[in-house]
């Protein structure tokens, strides 16, 4: 059997900056399982790319092997797509980066694609500072292969069989923060309100951006025992900071004191309701991160929001020095200058 989406849209739907309404950002049917957390994180990344005006073609959808690796058939189907090998996604984004810088890089992944076979390749593309926004569909277990417990099934934490998992998950936020991410956020895949700013947010970061989302696997993670059930992470999130995100225009400041509510009128002719927060919480800050990550693992807390950022780090293409044109752009006679141009430089070795 098959399916296929109606083509049919009410003409007044509400359309974005480019004249585009929400459906242009939209993929096939999933075929994952009814109430997959994954489905939820698709409808974001549409919702995101749809408010920040970004255009479908330009986009470049990388993943590798797993149920969140299926993901990006459901959204943007009018971008770029690649799905590589199992665990080496972020070799395939880098190698496109280089070639083409101007595309946006969204590279979709799991726990398993993440922290085991793939988590060599996940540490070097955190450390580069490869310009993307990586998600992470983490629900704690292998869902292709009927449900064993993943590296970042929390100790403890039970499957479907009864059997409690043995040892220390590995937290891909942490390690994103040892090894030198410049955006770590969390979140949960059914908060989209926390979810589609921080796509926005992560999204205009220049730098790598790490998005780990709680996404529950309603076929083999979802029973009372297990720590990435929906019922468990309603119950245990910590919001760490209420952020919203603002695209950068003309610049709009709001004042007001911690604990209050404020109205702000945006560029677009809407409003932003703010919220501030805890106030004594820095994402700028590199160690209260991390110690507010320890903090909540000791309270049995999932901490969620925008976690990191630094905007001050160059981004991969800076550090090598690529330039500004793309490497793909570049001509044959740019790319071989000819004999003259090479003796001159095989001269400067000598």
């Amino acid at each position: 059997m098959s399916y296929q989406k109606p083509t049919f849209r009410h003409p007044q739907l509400p359309r974005n900056g480019l004249d585009l309404t929400r459906s242009s950002y939209e993929g096939l049917i999933s075929t994952l399982c009814a109430g997959c957390g994954h489905d939820s994180i698709s409808a974001a990344v549409i919702q995101a790319c749809w408010e920040l005006d970004i255009e479908p073609h330009r986009v470049a959808k990388v993943s590798g092997i797993g149920c969140s690796s299926k993901s990006p058939t459901y959204f943007l189907n009018k971008s770029h797509g690649f799905n590589s090998v199992h665990g080496r996604m972020p070799s395939v984004a880098t190698g496109a980066n280089v070639a083409n810088h101007e595309l946006t890089y969204i590279g979709v992944s799991g726990d398993g694609d993440s922290a085991s076979i793939g988590m060599g390749q996940f540490a070097h593309v955190v450390r580069r500072n490869l310009n993307m926004l990586y998600l992470v569909e983490n629900n704690g277990c292998y869902g292709l292969t009927k449900g064993q417990d993943s590296a970042t099934a929390d100790e403890g934490s039970k499957s479907k069989s009864g059997l409690e998992n043995p040892f220390e998950n590995i937290d891909l936020v942490g390690v994103a923060l040892e090894i030198g991410a410049t955006f770590v956020a969390r979140s949960f895949s059914g908060d989209k309100d926390q979810l589609v700013p921080l796509m926005k947010a992560a999204l205009s970061h220049r730098g790598f951006a790490l998005i780990d989302v709680i996404s529950p696997c309603v076929t083999f993670n979802n029973h009372h025992g297990s720590t990435k059930s929906y019922d468990y992470t309603r119950d245990h999130i910590h919001t760490g900071n209420i952020v919203d995100f603002v695209p950068a225009r003309s610049e709009i400041t709001a004042h007001y004191d911690a604990g209050d509510t404020t109205l702000v009128d945006l560029h677009d002719g809407s409003s932003l309701n703010l919220a501030k927060a805890q106030p004594d919480y820095d994402p700028g800050d590199k160690g209260a991160a991390v110690n507010a990550l320890l903090k909540s693992r000791e309270k049995g807390e999932i901490l969620t929001g925008l976690i990191y950022i630094d905007t001050t780090e160059p981004d991969f293409h800076e550090v090598m020095s690529l330039g500004a044109a793309p490497l793909n752009s570049l001509s044959q006679e740019t790319l071989c200058p000819g004999n003259e141009q090479l003796q001159k430089l095989n001269a400067g070795f000598r």
